[in-house]
């Protein structure tokens, strides 16, 4: 299914911003490291691409919503890389840019209702899609699982190799945010104990995320919520947020994850969290194609 056995570079940079008061910020820049399989989709997809391999699928289907980066990255693979992908979509039908990209990266849409897509954690969901498509390898929701997470865990190694760059001699945690909790979770794997994960949610509490998490991993994390009310909300603070980030650093966000993610960082330090001389490195989960049609 194509050469994606090996792993982007990504680059570590500081961030200055005056609302860190002494902390020290880096960011890893996910989404720097290709112009369509962006962000942590890429450290996700070695792990489920090599499982297909392995069991001689010659596609994958998967699972998400008309804004998905992980089936944006997917199906941009599929076209890449020249395999059959299929996407089941939560909700009704919709031509939001996402799902416009997708049509034309040439993956197969279904899609589920509501109803349907919160059946996806059901015991026997993937029954009738294994017969429909007997050679594709069935993907969780965001790429998760422990392949995805397995994936995730070079990004450590990355960062590590350029404190240097930064005059860092070391880091005190880690900072992302969670939308099924698989990075995090590879994260933590990598980590073996030796720093913190911090995982902002950027979904609500229902979405499974700490159970997804419990059963990869245990321990050497803590989840924060940062979904701002619900999955998808953007509201007037968190939009002001992005733009005065962009201008004052030049690091484009998005309002779903990266946003979310970076003010929850800002509100923390605010309510005296990190002590000043802590350094962080936040990871960028890319995503930035999800920005289109959220205009406040």
């Amino acid at each position: 299914m194509g050469p994606f056995d090996w792993l982007p570079h990504a680059p570590l940079e500081p961030l200055h911003l005056g609302w860190l008061k002494g902390v020290e910020l880096a960011v890893l820049r996910l989404d720097r490291i290709d112009p369509l399989i962006s962000g942590n989709k890429w450290f996700k997809l070695t792990g489920h691409l090599a499982q297909a391999q392995a069991l001689a699928a010659s596609g994958i289907i998967s699972l998400g919503g008309a804004y998905s980066n992980h089936l944006h990255a997917l199906a941009a693979a599929g076209q890449r890389l020249g395999f059959p992908t299929v996407g089941l979509l939560r909700g009704h039908p919709q031509d939001t840019p996402t799902v416009l990209d997708l049509k034309a990266f040439g993956m197969q849409l279904h899609w589920l209702g509501y109803g349907g897509y919160r059946a996806r954690h059901a015991p026997d969901f993937w029954l009738a899609w294994r017969e429909q498509y007997p050679h594709l390898h069935p993907v969780p929701e965001g790429g998760g699982g422990r392949a995805g997470a397995t994936g995730c865990g070079g990004l450590v190694e990355q960062a590590r190799a350029q404190l240097p760059t930064l005059g860092w001699s070391g880091y005190d945690g880690w900072w992302l945010a969670v939308g099924t909790g698989t990075t995090l979770a590879g994260l933590v794997m990598a980590e073996g104990g030796a720093h913190p994960v911090y995982g902002a949610m950027a979904v609500p509490d229902d979405h499974g995320v700490a159970q997804n998490v419990e059963a990869i991993v245990q321990g050497g994390y803590e989840l924060l919520d940062a979904s701002r009310g619900g999955f998808a909300k953007v509201d007037p603070v968190l939009l002001d947020f992005i733009e005065a980030t962009e201008q004052a650093c030049g690091l484009p966000l998005e309002p779903l994850y990266t946003g979310k993610a970076l003010l929850a960082l800002k509100q923390r330090i605010e309510a005296g969290r990190f002590t000043p001389g802590t350094r962080l490195i936040f990871i960028h989960t890319g995503g930035l194609q999800g920005r289109r049609g959220f205009t406040g």
